[in-house]
This record gives C-alpha cells, structure tokens and sequence, in this order.
C-alpha cells in the first residue's frame, strides 16, 4: 500500500489545511476554550468520581452533537421538502442520526430546571439507540435518573454544554463540539490517572505514529483501540491531505466494555463509520477479526501485562513465525498479533515500554533477533518520559512493515533507522509532558526522508538523533533496539574560551565557595557553642 507524499525539511513541515476551513476555524473558540469547558463541567461534578461522571458528561456533549447535525438538517430539508423532512433515509445519506422529538436538545434545554430531568435524558437515550440500532445499540449512557446524580447538577450541565458552538454555523458548532468531546476525553484520563490511560493515548504520541506511517487508502486496524483515538487522527489526516471521510476503513476490536461505548461515541461524533468489536475474551483469545489483514495498524497495548495467557494459545499460528511469547509477559504477543494481520504491503506503529527493546527474559530476546533477522522492524522511536497519563514508565515507538522496498523508494532491506527523541516535548503540566506539532513533524519527516519517499529531502544521520543502521551492526550489539546504542552523542559546539582561562576561571570560583564554606562552618561552630553555654546556665 503506497504511503508516501512529498515532504519537507523536518525543521519546516507544518500541517496545511483547506484555506476554507482554516478560516472558518479561525472564528471559533479561542485557544483555551475546551479547557475553560471542562473545568467549568468538572467543578459540578463534585464528589461524583471521575471515572463515573465522564459518562455523565460524555452522554450529553454526544446527544448535544448529534441533535445539532440532526436539527441542521431538519431545518434545511423543510425548507426544500417538509414530507422528506420526517424520512430517516433523508439523514443516513448524509451520515446524520435519527433523532426522535423527544430526545431532541431543545426538548432537554426546555426541561434542563424539570426535577425528573434524569428520566427525560434517559428516555432521550433509549429513543436514539432504538432509532439507530445498527450502529447505537447498547451503546448510550442510560443512567442519569439514578438517585446520586443531584438533577440540579443535570440541568447546570445541560445550560453549560448547550453554550458550545453558540454563535457560528452549525459546522462551526459541530467542529468545537467534536473539539471539546476529544479534549474531555483526555481532561478525564487525567484525573483517572492510571486507570484513565486504559482508554486514551496521548494525542501527541497518536499523531505522531499517524503522521508517520501515512493512512490515506485502504483497511486501519487497532487490536486494542481504547476510546478510538488512532482512528480519528487517521480521519483527521486523511482530511488534512486532500482526502475524504471514507478513504479508509476501520476496523478494532476493545475488551472493556465500557472503554468500547466510549469508543462508538467518540467515533459517531466524528461521523466516522467504522467495524468496532467488543468481547470480554480479548484479542488473543477471540481474534474478531482473525481472517482480515490490514494496510495500516496503529496500537497502544497496555504495558507488560502478566495475565493473559491461556493454554488454548499454545500452538496459536501467531507465534509459527518468530517463537512462542512468555506468559509473563504479553508485549512480544502484541507485536506477532499486529505481524500476523499485515498485509503483505502493510505497515504498522506500536506503542510499547522501553523493556521491550531490549528484554532478554523468557524467550523474548530469541523472538526479538528473529523478527529483526526477518527484517520486519523498520524503525524503532524513544519517546521521552512523563508523556502518558496512567504510567510513568518511558516509552518507545516500533514500525513495522513486510516491504522495505516499496515502489520508487530507497531500497532500505537490511536496515534499520533510529530515533532518539526522549529530548523533545515541552512539559504542560506538573508531571506531564507533551510533543509539540514540530516535534511531531521533526520525526515523521527523518523517517520519510529515510524511507525515501518522492519528494523527500534527502536523508542524512543527525549525531545524538538519528541513524540508519545495518542489521548486521543490530546482531553485534544483540539485537538490543535501544536507538540510544546507535545514534551516537550530540555534536557539541566548539568553545571559543581557550582552555588556560577557562580554567582559571574555575579555579577562581572553586577558591570562592571554599571560603563561603569556611565561614559558614565559623558561624555554625559559634552557634553551638553559644546553645551549650546557654544549657550550661
């Protein structure tokens, strides 16, 4: 599958979008905006847990987006057609939900103060998945009447998300509620912490791997895909490259119900149709989609899971190829899933802990040399710490593909590209850290000017950052993938200072904070003195 586009020097690669749209996004919410929303939303929450009112919240920003899409058009077909205004066909052609009368939001705005606020948003609810089956069934929220959420709380809510978007078009207003739905998502992996990266990935690291291996035609898949993440950076940038909804197909299987519906939603509020799976056995052992192999796959697994083996796996065809992973451990399992459903064209970008590059234990080290010896690791990314919400343990990115020499590109078959990116990002936080947009481009365009893709520059080692490496240097250090060992040290510039007065300079100060030292120590030995004679008395 053809992947590449031209690209320019790393330093300079931004993201071009329609000038239209950029315009029109221009008017939008200020910088700032979905936070100023979200603390808003998360002070009424009060001492509902995080991971209970994001369901909450999530709920009603979904029913606010679909019931804008859905009244928009309403609108527009009475005008034209007022019998054609009442066919659920008129919306499915344009990817708009069926939004009964009653579960519509100027329905719930109008009885925001009702004290069975809560029963209204659940029938509102029941009514949409029924009018929607295919692609909302068991997937709403529906259980806002319960007697802990204080119908108070509802109706601030619905007054605080019906002011999102107000003002624009309705593209306009769809835009920054799909913007705020994504920008909550991450606000409540937040304050999960831990338990929150059990459906969210960073969305500087999911750009990142978007923008590396290029999802513009053909079949995506992510075996684990959490609140659906990779699947809209993907869409994302199919768009912003001259692309349409619908270039790619998407395809993912979640075992936690839960981070599945969230999924469904995130994926309905950006009109995307995609074949999502749920069952609670998990991708190892009910493999949904086992037959299917994809152009693209984009994952986060969790980290050094311990508790996935079972002994159905054991003569599993996943592992004929590179050797049977540990039971303690199921990142090498991931990987052999996600080589399993390649196409022979595919190309793949997994997120993994660090000890995956170079763990020797239980078989892991063997599988490791007969993946590289297969030569289907095309590039291995250290990310820098502190970027993840629900671990603090460092992470790396690995690119796989079955062709390292596609069509009209460099020839890159024994060899293997390194990148040492734990320097990048910029902290956002106390304890988080971010990849900025030219972080981001600064690695995607190494890795396609490596690549060779028409259009790229040319591709050059940088010392401290980047190198290609033959497999045969890889067997010699071995087969440990920490880009560290290969990239080399950062070139240092030269110091006009001459060595002579550099060091007297040293010395001068060295002899400074000795006698600061000294007098420190005096007026400390006075001090106990003084204390002791004072006892004495």
């Amino acid at each position: 599958m053809p992947r590449g586009r031209p690209h320019k020097n790393p330093e300079d690669v931004t993201v071009k979008k329609p000038a239209a749209k950029a315009k029109a996004k221009a008017t939008m919410a200020n910088l700032g905006f979905e936070a100023q929303m979200f603390q808003a939303a998360d002070k009424l929450r009060k001492n509902l847990g995080a991971s209970d009112y994001k369901h909450v919240v999530l709920g009603l920003v979904f029913l606010r987006y679909i019931s804008t899409a859905f009244e928009a058009r309403h609108a527009a077909l009475m005008a034209e057609d007022p019998i054609a205004a009442e066919d659920a066909d008129e919306y499915l052609a344009e990817n708009i939900f069926w939004v009964p009368v009653g579960a519509r939001w100027s329905h719930l705005q109008a009885n925001a103060r009702s004290a069975g606020i809560g029963k209204i948003i659940d029938d509102a609810m029941l009514e949409i998945e029924k009018a929607n089956p295919e692609q909302l069934k068991g997937v709403l929220p529906k259980d806002y009447a319960r007697p802990s959420l204080d119908s108070v709380m509802l109706g601030e809510l619905i007054d605080l998300i019906a002011k999102i978007g107000m003002g624009g078009s309705d593209d306009q207003a769809l835009d920054v509620l799909g913007r705020v739905y994504e920008y909550f998502l991450g606000g409540f992996a937040g304050a999960e912490g831990k338990r929150g990266g059990e459906f969210y990935t960073p969305s500087s690291v999911v750009r990142t791997l978007v923008s590396m291996i290029e999802p513009y035609k053909g079949r995506v898949y992510d075996p684990c895909c959490g609140s659906g993440g990779m699947f809209v950076q993907s869409e994302r940038f199919v768009e912003e490259h001259g692309g349409k909804l619908g270039d790619i197909a998407i395809y993912g299987q979640e075992s936690n119900h839960t981070t599945w519906r969230l999924a469904k939603m995130n994926l309905a509020v950006r009109g995307i149709g995609a074949d999502i799976r749920w069952n609670n056995e998990g991708s190892f052992l009910r493999d949904e989609l086992r037959d299917l192999r994809f152009d693209y796959i984009l994952a986060n697994p969790p980290f050094n899971i311990s508790d996935w083996w079972n002994d159905a796996l054991e003569e599993d065809p996943r592992w004929t190829d590179y050797g049977k992973p540990p039971a303690s451990n199921a990142n090498y399992a991931w990987l052999q899933h996600i080589l399993w459903h390649l196409a022979p064209h595919g190309v793949a970008g997994v997120v993994l802990a660090n000890g995956s590059m170079s763990s020797n234990q239980n078989n892991e080290g063997e599988i490791r040399r007969r993946m590289v010896e297969a030569d289907v690791v095309d590039c291995m990314v250290a990310l820098p710490g502190q970027l993840f919400y629900s671990t603090q343990i460092p992470a790396c990115l690995w690119l796989l593909t079955r062709n390292k020499k596609p069509k009209d590109w460099r020839d890159r078959c024994g060899e293997m590209l390194f990148i040492d990116a734990r320097k990048l990002g910029s902290m956002v936080d106390r304890t988080r850290r971010e990849l900025t947009d030219a972080d981001v481009a600064k690695i995607a365009a190494i890795y396609h000017a490596w690549r060779g893709e028409k259009g790229a520059e040319d591709y050059a080692d940088i010392a401290g950052f980047c190198r290609s490496v033959s497999l045969e240097e890889v067997a010699q250090h071995g087969f440990v993938l920490t880009p560290g060992r290969y990239v080399g040290a950062e070139e240092q510039e030269e110091d006009s200072v001459p060595f002579a007065e550099r060091f007297a300079a040293l010395e001068k100060t060295l002899q400074e904070q000795f006698q600061q030292g000294e007098a420190l120590n005096a007026k400390i030995s006075a001090s106990l003195k003084q204390i002791v004679a004072e006892g004495a008395e």
